[in-house]
C-alpha cells in the first residue's frame, strides 16, 4: 500500500515523537505508573498546549480535523512511547459531544477539552456483555424534570481522573436492544456515584461505576433519547482504528528493542542474533509489522470515508482481527527472544507485552470481532 503523511501531518508526528523522547522516556514513566495518580499533569498540558486536545474535533467545533488519518501518527506515538494519560478515553468521550450534544453543551466541554482543563471518559462496558455494543443493562428512568440513573460500568478507562463521563443507559426496550440506549452527561463528583479505581494489566487505570438512583438533570441527556447506539457503535468503531495505531507504535518499539537486544546479547561467543533460526524469526515479525502498519492505513482512511455504518463496522473489525493477531505474535516472540529478561520489570518489552496484550482485548477480541465480521458479510 501507498501511503504517505501530508506536510503538517508528518510534521505534527515528528514534533510529538520529539517531544515524548525528550519528556517520556522509559524511566519517567515508571515514576508516572508508580504515582498514585498516575497520570502526569505536565504531561496532559503539554498535550494541550501542542494542540494535540484538538485532533478530534472538526475545525467547525474549535478543533484541528477530526480526522483518524490525522490522529494516527499521534496514536503510533503514543503506542511506542507507552503513554499512559487518558488521551484516548477523553477523545471517544468528547467526540460523542460534539457529534450529539446540544450547542450548550458543546461550548461547556468542547473548549475545557481542548485546553486540558476537562478529561472524559466513555462508561459503556458491562461485565456480561462480551462486547456487544447494544447490551446494556443500566437503566434510566424519568424523574421530575430530568432523569433517574441505575446500574453499574466496568472497565471504563481514564476514568480514575476523569471529569465528566459519558454513561449509556437504557431508556426503553431489552437489555440487548439496538432502540432505546441513550447517552447521559455525568458529573464524577456527582453524589451517588461511586467510582472504584484499579491499576489494569498494562499499568493505565480504570475505574468501575456504581449509581443507585443517581439524579440528573433534564440537560444531563446527550442527543435524542433512546437514539444513542449508533453513535455509540461509531465512536466504537472509531476507537477501534485508533487502537491500530497505537499497536502499530508499540510493535515497532518491540521489535526494535528485539533487535537491539540479539545483536548485543551473546551465546557460545557470538551474538545470538547471528543465528539463522532468530533472524527468521526477526524476519516474521518485522512482516507483521508492516502487515499491521497497512491495515493501519487502510482502516484509518475507510474510517474517515465510509458512508455505510456496516461497511465501516466491517473493516473496522477487520483490523481488530489483525491488531489482535500481531499483538499475540509480536509480544510473544519478543518476550521468547528476551530469554528470562523479558519479564523483567527493568525493561521496556515487558511492559510493551503487556500493553499490546491489552490492545487485543480492548473493544472487542479477535473472536468476538471474527463473528462481527461474518455477520456484516452475509
Amino acid at each position: 500500500m501507498n501511503f504517505e503523511l501530508d506536510q503538517d501531518q508528518q510534521m505534527l508526528a515528528d514534533s510529538v515523537r520529539r517531544y515524548l523522547a525528550d519528556n517520556y522516556d522509559f524511566e519517567s514513566r515508571k515514576k508516572i505508573i508508580a504515582s498514585p495518580e498516575g497520570f502526569n499533569e505536565q504531561t496532559w498540558a503539554a498535550f494541550a498546549e501542542t494542540g494535540l486536545l484538538g485532533l478530534a474535533f472538526s475545525e467547525e467545533h474549535g478543533g484541528f480535523g477530526g480526522t483518524a488519518v490525522g490522529m494516527m501518527s499521534v496514536m503510533e506515538a503514543l503506542g511506542e512511547f507507552l503513554v499512559v494519560e487518558p488521551f484516548l478515553p477523553t477523545v471517544l468521550a468528547s467526540r460523542l459531544v460534539a457529534k450529539l450534544g446540544s450547542g450548550e453543551q458543546r461550548d461547556a466541554l468542547i473548549p475545557g477539552v481542548i485546553g486540558g482543563e476537562i478529561k472524559m471518559a466513555l462508561a459503556h462496558s458491562e461485565g456480561p456483555a462480551r462486547f456487544n455494543t447494544a447490551y446494556v443493562g443500566a437503566r434510566a428512568e424519568r424523574s421530575g424534570n430530568g432523569w433517574k440513573l441505575s446500574g453499574a460500568k466496568q472497565v471504563v478507562y481514564g476514568g480514575a481522573v476523569a471529569d465528566r463521563f459519558i454513561v449509556s443507559a437504557r431508556t426503553s426496550g431489552d437489555t440487548t436492544g439496538t432502540e432505546g440506549i441513550s447517552l447521559f452527561l455525568v458529573d464524577a463528583n456527582a453524589a451517588g456515584l461511586k467510582r472504584t479505581a484499579y491499576r489494569t494489566l498494562d499499568n493505565q487505570r480504570a475505574v468501575d461505576l456504581a449509581f443507585d438512583g443517581l439524579e440528573l438533570g433534564a440537560d444531563a441527556l446527550l442527543g435524542a433519547e433512546g437514539g444513542g447506539f449508533a453513535a455509540l457503535e461509531e465512536a466504537i468503531d472509531f476507537g477501534i482504528a485508533m487502537l491500530c495505531a497505537e499497536a502499530s507504535g508499540a510493535v515497532r518499539s518491540a521489535n526494535d528493542d528485539t533487535l537491539e537486544y540479539i545483536k548485543t546479547r551473546k551465546q557460545f561467543g557470538q551474538p545470538i542474533g547471528s543465528f539463522q533460526a532468530l533472524q527468521h524469526r526477526m524476519v516474521d515479525m518485522f512482516v507483521t509489522q508492516e502487515q499491521l502498519k497497512s491495515m493501519q492505513y487502510l482502516v484509518c482512511s475507510r474510517i474517515d470515508t465510509a458512508t455505510d455504518p456496516r461497511e465501516r463496522s466491517r473493516i473496522a473489525s477487520a483490523a481488530k482481527i489483525k491488531t489482535a493477531d500481531s499483538c499475540r505474535h509480536i509480544s510473544q516472540e519478543s518476550v521468547q527472544l528476551h530469554g528470562g529478561m523479558g519479564m523483567t520489570e527493568e525493561l521496556k518489552v515487558s511492559h510493551t507485552f503487556r500493553r499490546l496484550t491489552i490492545i487485543s482485548q480492548q473493544l472487542g477480541d479477535a473472536d468476538y470481532h471474527l463473528q462481527r465480521f461474518a455477520q456484516l458479510s452475509s
